[in-house]
């Protein structure tokens, strides 16, 4: 079977953008940012993109373009007879925690865009945003139908292939992205009141970095706002061909990245600012805040429905880089059809956020890590341990399994005069910085 590869240059860099341009850029980054404290932790998660994010999308990619396999056969490939390849389990299995509960999340998005398309969330209901987003998302079958409706369009795009389903949605999808965010923001910055949110956001209060949960926090925000660790990168790497370099296109993916991060700041703290919502207000923000400052807001209704447009589009083009890790896998080992291995491997995504939607309701008693439900369970075990020890073996895979010159032939880096800062970051720092991140997820540090 002839594998499958990108139409062009552009068609991969807009993938690999819109897999990390997520959830992680609008919903994490926005609440994470605002609990510690805005500007100073911007500029340390600008530091941790440069120090840790970057370098380690150049070596994911890398291997994948090298290989021409899946994350699996990857490792398989370029350490025939070893157990390097059980790194690439951790990837798919993380792929499968992963969107088994971000894709319940994605369904809460589509939800609000519903209500809003219908204006029903145009005004504050009389019980509040709060009382609607918990009756919504502790019943059964509503939330279930719009996780499935996510799924089913998930599916939908990577069952019809690379060029023809991933490429064009991401090709359709990220400009259209990025177009609503800069809307939204200079609609937020016009609000009265907006510049204390701008200057919240950009001009840092170094009081703050005395608190070392701060740096924990932007190196962890860098590391899973790229996608790094779960494969995805690795899996769209190897539809690369060989004849197309690699540091540009990925210092492009992590500089748009990191500046969807940015804008979505720009749309939402000015906009918490001019109605004077604190900014450290959490998860929440999204479902419950920011549909109460759309009330307030001129023409509200219509940035509502702009917004999460914009989370949908967001959670699309990330989700479908996660189905296609095992969907790459399972082609490539049980000789499937591109077909049957995404609607097999979506069906059980589905079912994984069957039990993770219902574990906010029915099953809210069921507590598979300590006092976690069972959708924080899959996102503890998928976040802190599986996509961490995955990025931390594809680090220590080409910095130390490799020879420095098979490294640098992989990664383009050849005649770059950044290729010895390059070496030094992926074979000792950045090992250092997941490791630091990975303790401390697991509070041993």
């Amino acid at each position: 079977m002839q594998r499958e590869s990108w139409a062009s240059k552009l068609g991969f860099m807009l993938a690999a953008m819109g897999s990390a341009v997520g959830l992680g850029n609008i919903w994490r980054f926005s609440y994470v940012a605002g609990e510690n404290g805005g500007g100073a932790f911007l500029i340390i998660y600008l530091a941790s993109i440069l120090l840790i994010g970057i370098p380690l999308l150049l070596t994911e990619v890398s291997i994948g373009r090298r290989a021409q396999s899946d994350v699996v056969g990857s490792y398989q490939k370029l350490a025939p007879g070893t157990p390097w390849f059980l790194a690439g389990f951790m990837g798919i299995g993380a792929a499968f925690l992963i969107l088994g509960f971000y894709s319940v999340v994605a369904g809460w998005s589509m939800f609000y865009l519903w209500n809003y398309l219908t204006g029903r969330l145009f005004s504050v209901p009389a019980e509040g945003y709060g009382f609607v987003f918990d009756s919504f998302i502790t019943s059964v079958y509503q939330p279930l139908f719009w996780h499935g409706l996510f799924m089913i369009i998930t599916i939908f795009i990577v069952l019809t292939g690379v060029k023809k389903g991933i490429e064009f949605a991401n090709k359709l999808f990220m400009p259209t992205l990025a177009i609503l965010l800069l809307l939204l923001a200079a609609y937020s910055l016009s609000l009265e009141g907006a510049m204390e949110g701008v200057k919240f956001l950009f001009q840092p209060d170094w009081s703050v970095l005395d608190d070392p949960s701060v740096y924990i926090a932007a190196l962890g925000q860098a590391f899973f706002s790229l996608s790094l660790g779960v494969g995805t990168m690795m899996t769209y790497g190897s539809y690369l061909s060989k004849q197309h370099s690699l540091p540009g296109a990925t210092v492009g993916i992590g500089i748009m990245d990191t500046l969807f991060a940015v804008i979505s700041g720009i749309v939402i703290f000015p906009a918490v600012f001019a109605f004077q919502v604190a900014p450290d207000s959490g998860p929440k923000l999204v479902f419950i805040i920011l549909p109460d400052i759309f009330a307030q807001m001129p023409f509200g209704g219509f940035v509502g429905i702009l917004f999460f447009l914009s989370l949908t589009l967001a959670a699309i083009s990330s989700s479908i880089s996660l189905l296609e890790v095992p969907v790459a896998y399972l082609i490539r080992v049980n000789n499937w059809s591109r077909r049957f291995a995404s609607i097999v491997t979506g069906s059980i995504m589905f079912g994984l956020g069957v039990a993770a939607s219902l574990g906010m309701g029915v099953l809210s008693d069921v507590s598979p890590i300590g006092n976690l439900n069972i959708m924080d369970s899959m996102d503890f075990v998928a976040s802190n341990i599986f996509l961490p020890l995955g990025g931390l073996a594809m680090a220590i895979f080409i910095g130390w399994y490799f020879t420095k010159r098979e490294a640098f032939d992989s990664t383009d880096l050849t005649n770059s005069p950044l290729r010895g800062l390059w070496y030094i970051m992926i074979r000792y720092i950045v090992p250092v910085l997941i490791i630091i991140i990975f303790l401390n997820a697991l509070e041993l540090i």
